[in-house]
């Protein structure tokens, strides 16, 4: 009797054992990987930029190490990314031409200007701990290579969360000038933050395949809860406010209420049309035009090298 793979493929899933590069799976599912795993990729590369720009304008030696440190970890996490996708099949050239493009995105979040010092202290707390919230679960995705690849990058944007708290801790126990830009950083990153989560779950056509695979553990909704009912408090602890009119406890529920979001404007953001949209794609472009040589001459020395040894 003749066994149909897709349901061994579901049984392995429902039995939480990994799919690994060389196991039989859907298309679909497979398509899926490349696209989320691809778009996790180009946000990590194209995120560095926002903070890239604050280098040589940090406040302090200590401050500078610490940025240089954390976007170097970026790279490498859309270098393990990369590398988690090609063992799909899709080489690394294919999903760079894709990015630069326009025909794969990355989180709308990184089309934001950053604006003063502390929008890298913003960005740690609440684009990291965003990150962090989507990110957790996906330690435990159901194909291999993904899985593996985000336990050492949830490690390390742990760290980047920690470092963006404590940035906007010190601004808010310093001058009255330093307490307003900290809150300004807050007023312009909140709701881009929220939006990271995708679309509410009614919207978003392909979350409901995904937690069947077990790719994702948890909805655009659920985690977007989990991350309001976890930062309001970090928020009040440091003098903040949250800019949300709407919310408010929710005794019933154990949840915070909150305001509805601006979809329109993430729709706007993703379709190519936020501030930094066209500086953010051409800067990557830029950049790998410019590292041609470094390409070219890193292939001929290792094309040498193999004939050397053989």
């Amino acid at each position: 009797m003749e066994v149909n793979p897709e349901l061994l493929f579901q049984g392995k899933i429902d039995a939480e054992v990994k799919i690994e590069p060389r196991d039989w799976m859907p298309p679909a599912y497979r398509k899926t990987l490349i696209r989320q795993i691809s778009q996790h990729a180009h946000s990590e590369i194209v995120g560095m930029l926002p903070e890239g720009n604050w280098i040589t304008r940090a406040p302090s030696l200590r401050r500078k190490a610490a940025l240089l440190a954390k976007v170097q970890d970026e790279a490498g996490h859309g270098l393990y990314l990369y590398a988690a996708c090609e063992t799909l099949g899709v080489d690394r050239e294919t999903l760079l031409n894709e990015l630069h493009s326009g025909k794969a995105k990355y989180s709308s979040i990184f089309n934001y200007p950053t604006l003063t010092w502390a929008d890298m202290g913003a960005i740690g707390w609440l684009v990291d701990g965003a990150a962090i919230m989507n990110q957790v679960p996906l330690c435990r995705a159901s194909y291999g290579p993904y899985a593996r690849a985000m336990v050492r990058v949830c490690k390390e944007e742990s760290f980047h969360q920690r470092q963006g708290y404590e940035i906007m801790m010190t601004l808010t126990k310093g001058t009255e000038a330093q307490k307003r830009m900290a809150q300004d950083a807050l007023d312009r990153w909140w709701w881009p933050s929220l939006m990271m989560f995708g679309p509410s779950d009614t919207d978003s056509p392909n979350s409901a395949q995904s937690m069947k695979w077990k790719i994702k553990r948890f909805s655009n909704d659920e985690l977007r809860q989990r991350f309001v009912d976890y930062t309001v408090p970090q928020a009040e602890f440091i003098g903040l406010r949250v800019p949300d009119a709407d919310l408010r406890w929710n005794e019933e529920r154990q949840h915070y209420d909150f305001g509805a979001i601006d979809w329109e404007e993430f729709q706007q953001v993703l379709s190519g049309n936020g501030p930094c949209n066209r500086e953010r794609l051409q800067a990557r472009v830029d950049a790998h035009e410019q590292g041609a040589w470094v390409r070219e001459a890193a292939t001929a020395y290792a094309q040498k090298h193999q004939r050397q040894t053989v």
